[in-house]
Parts: structure tokens; sequence; C-alpha cells
């Protein structure tokens, strides 16, 4: 099968849909399947209002299409609703090829938190895009079930993995997080207003608070958290010894689908605590053993006040977490996206908006 993966979110930008894009296209890849990729980086592309280090294609109608007609896939998934995404989508629709899509981000909630606006405003938008799709993939069970309400029609699951042999228990701690005074709170990820992160650093605990990350919020909550250790973003082995180096993994967004560090940081034995939104109860579930409270062990906790959440956390089992952060690997997440588009080419398309 040849698959085209349409994206407006590609290296070198650092976050969960890229992640979880690059380590589908290598299983795929290494299970004989012919796979294009269309990227900003085959466009010129201009900085995203509010996020410089986002490049958004300009006016890729054109190449993209043209890179589309050259590869003649099979199928296409569109994963961003970008201007890659929306060109991706009029091309299959003006060449009757089947796509799917996917619901990586809340990008109405992203809306609603930069202009003040309600959310309610920007679902038809997205309603609209996915809505010829023959199938859109998402991440846990709770945004499917969200989805449905909103109208959205034919979901399917896409799970998420980690990498086992960079995410694991054993290995370097951190040399500058080492020595720090305990209990050491790790936040990992985009430092932007929509993380909600000041609920995490505004926390009255003891030991020290740690942001690894990048993102257009970061020179404010330096200067309004001087206490907090600001780390920059890491990558690979630098950012797995950050990891393993935590007590807690802190994670205090209303807004993910899924949250990839949480189970990154699973996965290093860190217990995680958060709020009890969808994305943390779909991983760490709402009595901190699993989305399905069968696990035989606490490896996190979630509460609506998110320092009684970090208490609790503090006393989860490190070993039961890295445990439990094993069972989430790229071989069956592939194995989903597959069946969803295999079901995906047999479906009927819907009809035209």
């Amino acid at each position: 099968m040849r698959i085209a993966i349409a994206t407006d979110a590609w290296f070198p930008q650092v976050n969960g849909v890229v992640r979880t894009l690059a380590a589908t296209v290598n299983e795929l890849t290494r299970r004989g399947y012919e796979v294009e990729l269309i990227t900003p980086q085959q466009f010129r592309t201009m900085a995203m209002p509010g996020y410089a280090s986002i490049r958004l294609a300009l006016a890729p109608r054109f190449t993209a299409r043209r890179l589309l007609h050259t590869f003649r896939p099979d199928l296409v998934h569109i994963a961003t609703e970008g201007p890659i995404g929306w060109s991706a989508r009029g091309w299959c629709k003006a060449h009757g090829v089947p796509f799917t899509t996917a619901f990586h981000t809340r990008f109405p909630d992203y809306a609603a938190v930069r202009t003040g606006l309600s959310p309610e405003r920007f679902w038809p938008l997205l309603r609209r895009f996915h809505g010829q799709s023959r199938a859109v993939l998402v991440a846990t069970e709770s945004l499917r079930e969200e989805l449905a309400a909103r109208g959205f029609a034919r979901t399917l699951p896409w799970g998420r993995g980690i990498d086992q042999g960079l995410f694991r228990p054993d290995g370097a701690l951190h040399p500058s997080l080492a020595a720090l005074p305990r209990p050491l709170l790790l936040n990992v990820g985009r430092v932007a207003p929509e993380k909600n992160l000041e609920a995490f650093l505004a926390l009255s605990t003891p030991g020290s608070k740690v942001v690894v990350g990048d993102g257009p919020a970061l020179d404010a909550l330096r200067g309004r958290f001087p206490e907090v250790h600001f780390m920059g973003a890491m990558a690979g082995e630098e950012l797995a010894s950050a990891y393993r180096a935590a007590d807690c993994f802190v994670f205090p967004s209303l807004t993910d689908t899924f949250g990839l560090v949480l189970i990154e940081a699973l996965a290093c034995g860190v217990p995680v605590a958060g709020f009890p939104v969808p994305g943390p109860l779909d991983v760490i579930g709402r009595n901190g053993r699993g989305w399905q409270n069968d696990f035989p062990a606490q490896v996190g906790a979630l509460d609506d006040d998110l320092g009684v959440a970090v208490a609790r956390a503090l006393r989860a089992d490190r070993v039961a977490a890295a445990l439990y952060g094993r069972q989430f690997n790229w071989d069956r997440a592939t194995s989903q996206f597959l069946a969803a588009i295999e079901s995906a080419r047999q479906a009927a398309p819907e009809p035209v908006d």
C-alpha cells in the first residue's frame, strides 16, 4: 500500500504530533509500506503568530497537489488542520482518493486561550475539515466519545507508544538535577499558555520544580517564577536522564488529547500527578491504577487539587510506574493505525460538503 502523510507539524518542531508521526513512519517503513511525507520542509514558510518555532507553509496548494499526484497514493492520512492539511484534503476530494484524518490537538481550546473567545466558535471549522474523512483517528476512548457527541462520525482508535530503549528506569540521572533539593517535581513540554503551567509553578510544595521545554511563554514564566529551574528543550538520552532524576512528573494541562510525556515519564519509573481530565484520565486513570482501573499498583494520582495529586503521586510505586509505561509501544500503535486506514479504504465515502 502506498500511503501519503500530510502534516503541518514536522521537524525541527518537538512535540507529540511530530514524535508520533516520526515513530509511525519508521514502523511503516520497517514493515515494507511505501510512505511519502508532505511537510513544511518542502515549502516556503512563515512563523505562526505567537509561536516563532512553528513554521507554516505559505500557499502550499500547488506543490502539495503536485507531490500527491506524482506519488499516486492509495490513501492519504492528513495529520493536521493547517494549510498543508487543507491542501491535501482538497486534492483527495478532487481525485476521489480516500483520506483519513487525526484529531491530535484541541485547537478550539487553544484558540480560546489566545483569543478570549468561546471554544464553541471554532468547532464548526473542525467539523467541516474532518467531515469527509473516512476515519478520524483518536488516541483515547474519552476523546472518541467527546467527538461523537460533537457530531464527528467514524472515529477509530490510534494509540501511542514510546521508545522503550530510551525511556527506561535504569540509566544516568541528569547531572544538573540529581543534586537539587527533594522532592524534584518535573514538567516536560511546550511552554505555552494553553499548557496551564502556572497551576504547577504556583504550588506551595517543598523541594524543586523543573521545567524542560521551550515556547512562547518561557521568558514571562522565568520572570514570574525565578525559583523554578527552566532547562530549555531536551531530547534523546538527555531527556530520559531528566525524567529519571525526578520524583514526580506534574502534568497540569487541561487541554491535551493524550500527553505523550505522561507515558515517557512512567516508563522511566516516575509517577504522574495531574488533573482528572481527558488525557490523564485515559493514561493514569481516576484511581491512579490505569485507565481501566485494573493495574495492581498505583502509578500516579489525579485530583482537582493539583497539590493533593502531587502528594499522593509521591507515594506511588516507581517500579510499577515503569512496568505500566512499558505497555505502550509503537508496534502496537502502528498496527492500530494500519487497521484504521484499511477500514477507511473499504468504507463508503461521505457525501460531498
